[in-house]
């Protein structure tokens, strides 16, 4: 029998004349509206020992029953990847993701993905949507990601990306020399012909980057980016779209472009560097249970470091 947990709570006066579903979503705020609404239609949220339909009224007053009970929802089987944890507690996981990692199963890599690591560094995500990741990175961008161990935690988590409360800040090498920062406040939405890439669409959802420049080389620049919003693929859409592309990038990137009189490691560098140039630096959100701040950074990976470093040294000695 899957685990289950029995809370209860009392109606306040002043929601006379509510709808239950509604109310019992106040009461138990750890849990997610549609799981509430399953469990009324299952006998398992109750009022005064009553089963109800979601859409009848309460008067106040009635003492509510919740039986909680713990479903699969992830089927993926635990696998040992080796993770690297940067935070964790009995609620979250705080994960630097590396490149070439798919974070979910699906066509294509139905194992060796985060999930199934994820689930073997702790069972109990099985039942949680997603295994508990409430945000994901592409296959080939590195960085920092949280994890939920708890529903509590999931549902907290996924409001406060919602409400655009949690920090998100990457680091990018881009094409072209910019000489400022900026925004860009641009919809995103699937490409209308190639449904694998994401294109800037009038009628598409909005998507709003920022980005600062870090450090400028000759035809280059390393780019402080952070996400107010969360499209798929919102960086690489933008910054393509801006015409500045990130390097490497397979979908967005363009042709490879070289500085005049590059030096052999430059060019060996760019044109062995096959991901895109992206790396998710630091993420920043409320605790769920405590509310305190909790910030992680990933370190920049060594091929992204070694990028950096080549575009710098040749950045000097074209310095007079």
């Amino acid at each position: 029998m899957p685990p289950t947990e029995t809370v209860s709570a009392t109606v306040p006066d002043h929601a006379a004349g509510r709808r239950f579903d509604a109310v019992l979503a106040e009461l138990f705020p750890d849990y997610s509206r549609s799981r509430l609404a399953a469990w009324i239609k299952t006998g398992d949220a109750r009022l005064d020992g009553r089963e109800v339909r979601p859409r009848d009224p309460v008067r106040g007053g009635e003492r509510v029953t919740l039986t909680a009970i713990a479903e699969i929802q992830t089927h993926s089987a635990p696998e040992d990847i080796p993770l690297d944890v940067l935070y964790e507690d009995e609620h979250v996981f705080v994960i630097d993701k590396p490149a070439g990692l798919v974070v979910h199963p699906g066509a294509g890599n139905p194992t060796g993905t985060l999930v199934n690591a994820l689930l073997h560094r702790d069972p109990r995500l099985n039942e949680l949507p997603r295994a508990g990741i409430v945000h994901r990175l592409d296959k080939d961008t590195s960085g920092v990601m949280v994890v939920a161990r708890t529903l509590p935690a999931h549902t907290s988590l996924v409001a406060q990306l919602a409400s655009r409360g949690v920090h998100r800040q990457y680091v990018a090498v881009v094409v072209g020399a910019l000489v400022s920062g900026g925004t860009a406040n641009l919809p995103i939405d699937r490409h209308p012909r190639d449904r694998l890439r994401m294109a800037v669409r009038d009628d598409g959802r909005d998507a709003v980057t920022h980005f600062r420049l870090r450090e400028r080389f000759r035809a280059h620049t390393l780019l402080e980016c952070r996400l107010e919003t969360g499209r798929t693929h919102q960086i690489r859409v933008h910054m393509a779209h801006l015409k500045h592309p990130i390097v490497g990038d397979p979908l967005y990137g363009g042709p490879l472009k070289l500085p005049k009189g590059a030096s052999a490691e430059l060019i060996e560098q760019l044109r062995g560097f096959r991901r895109q140039a992206l790396h998710a630096e630091t993420l920043e959100f409320a605790h769920p249970v405590s509310g305190e701040p909790v910030r992680c950074t990933a370190p920049i990976p060594a091929d992204l470091q070694a990028l950096v470093r080549a575009l710098h040294d040749d950045a000097q000695a074209q310095t007079p």
